[in-house]
C-alpha cells in the first residue's frame, strides 16, 4: 500500500477512528511531517487538532541513527539498543539533550506564541505522525500526552516496523498503525508525494484547524444501541437463528460465533456488542447449532461443522451487507472462529474472548492471516495455558491479553467491561487489511 501524500494517509487513519467521533478526543500531531497527517484525522473526526514537540537525539557521528528522543514536560525517551551499540558516552549524550532540549524549547516558545496547547484533561489523545522509523519519537510524544493530563492515549501512524510495535504497546493503549513491515526503509517510499514540510506549513494547518474546531461542548451520552433485527441465515440444509445489528454508517460486521446452540448469547456477548456498535462495527450474534443439534453434545465440540457453519454466515453477511466481516469466538466458537479464518483471506481480525483455540488444527492456525487477539482471565489458568499453546502455532499478528483477576466468564466488576474495550480496540485497529495480505508493492 502506498498512499498519494500524507492528507491521503491521514484520511486513510481517521476511517479506523470513526469510534472517537463525538468524544474528548484531541489529535496530537507530531511536528513537522506528521502535522498534515494529523489535520485530515482532526478534520475527519471533527476533533481539534493540536502539536506535541519532541526532538530526536541522534549519534554524532551518524546523524541518521536516533538513540532517543525528549519532549516538553522534561519527557525523555532513550534507545538502550542503539546506546549499547553505538558506545554513546554519558557525556556524549548529555550534550547531544541539552542542545536538542534548547531547540525543543525554541520551537516549542514558537508555536505556543501563536497556538495555546490544547487541555487534555479527561481527554483521549490520539498521537499521530507520518511513519515511524525507530518509534523513539512517537514514545516521547505519547508520554508528553500522559503528562498534559490525557486518560488514554492512542498512536495512529501509517506505517511501522514491526519490531517498534511491542515496546509501543507499553506507553499506548491502542496503536492503529496501516501497514506495519519488517522493513520500512525511507518513509517517503512509502508517498507518491512525500515533499518537506515547513514550519509555515505547520502554522497554516494549526490556524485553519483553529478556526474551523468545533465549540466546545460536554461530552455526549452513549447511543443506545440499536436492538437489530431476528434474522435466519443459511448454511447448507440449516438455518441458523442470528440477530443482525447495523449502526448508522457501519465499517465492518463482527459475527460473534458460540457453539452451544439457539439462545446462547449471555449477557458477556451483549456487553461487548454494545460496545462493538458504539464504534460503528455491526453485530451479527449467531448460534452455530440448531437447538436439535445443540442437544447433541459431540455436535458442540465438532469444530469443523462449526467452521463450515461460520464460513457460510461469512459469506451470507459479505452478500447481505456488503462490509467487512471479522469473527468472535467464545468458548468452542473461539476453535471454529481460526479453523474457518484459515480458509478465508477476507477475514479482518478475530477475538476469542475466554475461548479454546486449541481446538481448532495446529494447521490450520499456522495458516491464519487475519490479526488473532485472545482474551483470557488471569485466574482460568487452564484456559490460558491452553492460549498460549494455540498462539505458539501461529504466524500472523496476535497477542494474548490477560485479564487480572477475572475467572472463565469475565464476572468480575470491570473485567467484561476490559474484554469489551479490548475486543473493540483490536477491531477498529484492524478493519484495514494487513499488509501481508495485499499484493507485493516495490518502493520506487
Amino acid at each position: 500500500m502506498r498512499f498519494e501524500n500524507r492528507a491521503d494517509a491521514g484520511r486513510r487513519l481517521a476511517r479506523c477512528l470513526e469510534y472517537l467521533r463525538g468524544t474528548r478526543a484531541v489529535v496530537l500531531g507530531v511536528p513537522r511531517g506528521g502535522v498534515p497527517v494529523a489535520f485530515e484525522v482532526a478534520r475527519c473526526l471533527g476533533v481539534p487538532l493540536d502539536v506535541v514537540v519532541v526532538r530526536k537525539l541522534r549519534v554524532p557521528w551518524q546523524p541518521e541513527l536516533g538513540f532517543g528522543a525528549i519532549g516538553e514536560h522534561g519527557v525523555r525517551a532513550l534507545d538502550a539498543d542503539v546506546l549499547r551499540e553505538s558506545g554513546l558516552s554519558r557525556a556524549e549524550q548529555e550534550t547531544v539533550e541539552q542542545a536538542e532540549r534548547a531547540e525543543l524549547q525554541r520551537r516549542a516558545v514558537r508555536c505556543r506564541a501563536r497556538f495555546a496547547p490544547a487541555s487534555l484533561e479527561e481527554s483521549t489523545a490520539v498521537v499521530v505522525d507520518d511513519g515511524l522509523a525507530t518509534g523513539a519519537a512517537v514514545e516521547a510524544a505519547c508520554r508528553v500526552a500522559r503528562a498534559r493530563g490525557a486518560v488514554r492515549v492512542v498512536l495512529a501512524v501509517p506505517v511501522a516496523p514491526e519490531r517498534a510495535l511491542p515496546h509501543l504497546r507499553t506507553v499506548a493503549d491502542q496503536i492503529v498503525c496501516l501497514q506495519a513491515l519488517r522493513h520500512v526503509g525511507s518513509l517517503g517510499a512509502w508517498y507518491r508525494d512525500f515533499p518537506r514540510v515547513t514550519d509555515e506549513e505547520v502554522a497554516a494547518l494549526l490556524s485553519e484547524a483553529g478556526r474551523s474546531a468545533p465549540a466546545p461542548r460536554m461530552p455526549a451520552a452513549p447511543e443506545r444501541p440499536s436492538p437489530g433485527r431476528e434474522v435466519e441465515v443459511p448454511a447448507g440444509r440449516a438455518r441458523l437463528a442470528a440477530r443482525l445489528t447495523l449502526p448508522t454508517y457501519a465499517r465492518a460486521v463482527v459475527t460473534f460465533a458460540q457453539g452451544s446452540g439457539s439462545s446462547g448469547h449471555g449477557p458477556g456477548d451483549q456487553c461487548v456488542a454494545d460496545a462493538l456498535q458504539r464504534a460503528g462495527l455491526g453485530t451479527l450474534l449467531l448460534d452455530l447449532l440448531t437447538e436439535d443439534e445443540a442437544r447433541n453434545r459431540h455436535n458442540v465440540f465438532d469444530i469443523l461443522l462449526l467452521a463450515r457453519r461460520l464460513d457460510a454466515a461469512a459469506r451470507w453477511l459479505r452478500r447481505e451487507t456488503a462490509l467487512p466481516v471479522s469473527y468472535l469466538g467464545a468458548s468452542t466458537g473461539a476453535g471454529a472462529a481460526l479453523e474457518a479464518a484459515a480458509s478465508d483471506d477476507d477475514i479482518r481480525a478475530v477475538v476469542s474472548r475466554g475461548g479454546r483455540p486449541d481446538l481448532a488444527s495446529p494447521a490450520a492456525l499456522a495458516r491464519v492471516r487475519a490479526p488473532t487477539l485472545f482474551v483470557v482471565g488471569g485466574l482460568d489458568t487452564r484456559v490460558l495455558s491452553l492460549n498460549r499453546l494455540a498462539a505458539d502455532w501461529m504466524h500472523c499478528d496476535h497477542r494474548v491479553a490477560v485479564v487480572p483477576d477475572a475467572t472463565h466468564h469475565f464476572t468480575e466488576p470491570g473485567a467484561l467491561e476490559a474484554v469489551a474495550e479490548l475486543a473493540r480496540d483490536w477491531f477498529t485497529a484492524h478493519l484495514v487489511r494487513p499488509y501481508a495480505q495485499a499484493p507485493p508493492l516495490k518502493p520506487v
